[in-house]
């Protein structure tokens, strides 16, 4: 079954919904059958992004943090 998000046109809930193609959600708030499916947008996992870019070394691939030359990598 997707998950669909939906808002309701009587109360204002946004909500997500896991929806079968034969049934028809309700807003848990309100009860309503009156909704507006939301566009969706997906979340990927990853690593936080940070302030500053790295100084890459002079091999340009080891990203030493006390920047160029500072690293073994020769």
């Amino acid at each position: 079954m997707p998950i669909y998000e939906y808002a309701c046109l009587d109360c204002g809930r946004e909500f997500e919904a896991l929806v079968r193609t034969d049934t028809v959600p309700l807003c848990p708030n309100c009860q309503s059958n009156h909704l507006e499916k939301q566009l969706s947008v997906f979340a990927t996992a990853g690593a936080p992004s940070r302030a500053e870019p790295v100084a890459m070394g002079p091999c340009g691939s080891c990203g030493h943090p006390d920047g160029p030359g500072a690293c073994s990598m020769h």
